[in-house]
């Protein structure tokens, strides 16, 4: 690696370690204050006085695995587990096996599933998309598409993914942000369904043990989630390009004599979007210095892309699921998988593209 690269690289581990580290810290907080706790009181009964009612779902453009009538007469005394997604983000994917297995395993004992897709980026919103993406994942319980974000506002929500369970009565008991915390929520649920049985005067399975999924490590000094709309990149630095931003432009973006860890380099003629650079030209490139284990891009437009790391092909210890040989073929728009190693590492990935209309929206790391 080139002295530039090696500067570079110690410069932004030094960094990021010290943002790692208080990452830790903060997130231990978070836990601390997205679980609320089952109070009662000297009676043994619940007190319900600090917790909120779940606001209705509103601002519902299509609903998917149900009908608007359905899930109205089935949320009426269930438990419900609300869970704030987007399909193509990372981090909402890989809560997805768990909130799946306990739609199977306790669906029948007054679990409700609700899954509040609120999008990101406007491919998001056509409900064929979402269709694939739930078919893909196995969701089989109800998913709603809050296109205008108005249920999400109604949660006062700010984040993806985040689950909000209620209890039979309506009351939010939990609130969690992010990945994480799984057994934690399923005890949540185990405990709620048993309060809506007392409640009701049914009776409750016998314990039944906790799922168990392997659960995605995640790396302590990672590249952070990259940007390519103007809109969204706004206050951070991450286009490393001389060029740099110019929305609604289309740009002949050159390639760079060095490379800043955590920025990316478009190379060819790229159109500046809100959510996204559009290729123009026939062919372009992507080039960046990251650190990760895993690399994930959100892409649309049909293409083909080779990749490669350190100037090789991209071998089978580093190629993620989505790859066929050393190449990506983007055929729907969503999440792609492109780097999956054991362990994280450093590289100088550079994307060579073949579609003009391509469009990418995000690089994600883990």
């Amino acid at each position: 690696m080139k002295q530039e690269f090696k500067t570079a690289l110690i410069f932004g581990i030094v960094i990021a370690t010290g943002i790692g580290i208080m990452s830790v810290i903060f997130s231990s907080l978070d836990q601390e204050q997205n679980s609320t706790s089952l109070n009662t009181d000297s009676s043994g009964e619940i007190d319900k006085s600090g917790f909120k009612k779940a606001p209705d779902l509103v601002g519902i453009e299509y609903y998917l695995n149900t009908s608007s009538e359905e899930l109205r007469d089935e949320i009426k005394d269930k438990v419900v587990l609300y869970d704030i997604w987007t399909y193509s983000c990372i981090n909402c994917i890989r809560t997805l096996p768990y909130i799946t297995a306990w739609n199977e395993k306790y669906s029948d004992q007054g679990l409700l599933i609700i899954g509040i897709h609120s999008p990101e980026f406007e491919f998001e919103k056509d409900p064929n998309n979402v269709k694939m993406a739930i078919s893909k994942y196995g969701i089989e319980y109800p998913v709603v598409l809050d296109n205008e974000m108005e249920t999400w506002k109604a949660f006062e929500n700010r984040y993806w993914p985040r689950k909000y369970i209620a209890d039979h009565e309506g009351y939010i008991r939990y609130d969690h942000i992010g990945e994480g915390a799984y057994q934690e929520t399923e005890k949540i649920i185990q405990k709620l369904l048993e309060e809506r049985a007392l409640s009701i005067g049914i009776q409750m399975a016998s314990a039944i043990p906790l799922v168990q999924i392997n659960e995605f490590e995640h790396t302590l000094f990672r590249t952070p989630e990259l940007y390519f709309g103007y809109h969204f990149a706004q206050n951070r630095n991450q286009l490393g390009s001389q060029e740099g931003f110019q929305p609604e432009k289309t740009i002949k973006y050159s390639e760079p004599e060095k490379f800043d860890l955590h920025k990316f380099y478009p190379i060819g003629e790229w159109k500046n979007l809100q959510d996204s650079m559009e290729l123009v030209s026939q062919k372009g490139s992507i080039k960046l210095l990251y650190n990760a284990k895993e690399v994930n891009i959100v892409t649309a437009n049909n293409a083909e892309l080779e990749i490669l790391l350190d100037g090789l092909p991209l071998s089978e210890k580093y190629s993620g699921k989505d790859i066929q040989g050393n190449n990506l073929i983007v055929s729907e728009p969503g999440l792609y998988n492109i780097v999956s190693s054991e362990s994280s590492s450093s590289h100088i990935m550079d994307i060579k593209i073949k579609g003009k209309g391509f469009q990418i929206f995000t690089f994600t790391f883990g």
